[in-house]
């Protein structure tokens, strides 16, 4: 059966920090959620590739994920070349989502999380061509968003994750090698800060913006069509 979202992260832990909320929405209003790794995360300070495989996995079933797969790719090598996107864009033909998740390439630190979007966005395109050097029918995504959370950008809309904001803390939890609490935890995804307190008070600034508790961020590149304008759900006064 195809997916019908399909998160593509860098490193194990990406999709859950980034929009790990929005995927466990849908995964429980019975959307089948996919999520594909690129790499295993081995050149972190903290925590083996090994570690980093079976935490995803625990990861995945919290979340309810209908798929998850590891490219396998090198951790802060991922270069854009074609050997790279046709991987991608193999699994993309495999899985046929209509939806694909990319992270936001702008102000990223991690030069892994630009590649992954570049990379990304450029296996659709490939998994479309009738020519390329893939196994199975040509398929493209119908959508592409990003996740914008954590970012300081002009973001397209937000997702209310209020009832699976538990779920999405233990999703991220099952990370022990990386957010166990000690003091070098810190310096993992942003520099200084503990991870949860950071999902914390940026998720509930973008609910308060939005009129929820919590909410994922998210940029696409297209305009959004509006059937109903007098329908949109966030109050102006």
């Amino acid at each position: 059966m195809p997916l019908e979202v399909l998160a593509i992260a860098a490193h194990p832990d990406d999709a859950e920090i980034t929009c790990g909320g929005t995927l466990i929405k849908l995964a429980a209003r019975g959307r089948r959620v996919g999520v594909l790794d690129l790499t295993a995360g081995e050149m972190g300070t903290r925590g083996s590739a090994e570690e980093r495989l079976r935490e995803a996995a625990a990861a995945a079933q919290v979340m309810g994920l209908a798929v998850r797969e590891n490219l396998g790719l090198k951790d802060s090598a991922l270069d854009l070349t074609t050997a790279n996107k046709l991987a991608i864009a193999a699994v993309i033909r495999r899985h046929r989502p209509r939806m694909v998740i990319l992270p936001l390439k702008d102000q990223q630190r991690h030069p892994d999380h630009r590649a992954a979007a570049i990379l990304g966005y450029e296996a659709c395109f490939l998994a479309g061509l009738a020519k390329a050097d893939l196994e199975g029918e040509p398929f493209r995504p119908h959508k592409i968003i990003y996740a914008s959370s954590f970012i300081e950008t002009g973001h397209s809309f937000m997702v209310d994750i209020s009832d699976h904001w538990e779920c999405k803390h233990q999703a991220v939890a099952a990370y022990r090698s990386q957010f166990d609490g000690a003091p070098q935890s810190r310096e993992i995804f942003r520099p200084g800060n503990d991870i949860f307190e950071f999902m914390e008070i940026y998720q509930r600034k973008y609910g308060i913006e939005v009129g929820c508790r919590y909410a994922e961020a998210f940029w696409m590149a297209e305009p959004m069509l509006v059937d109903d304008p007098s329908l949109l759900p966030v109050r102006s006064i």
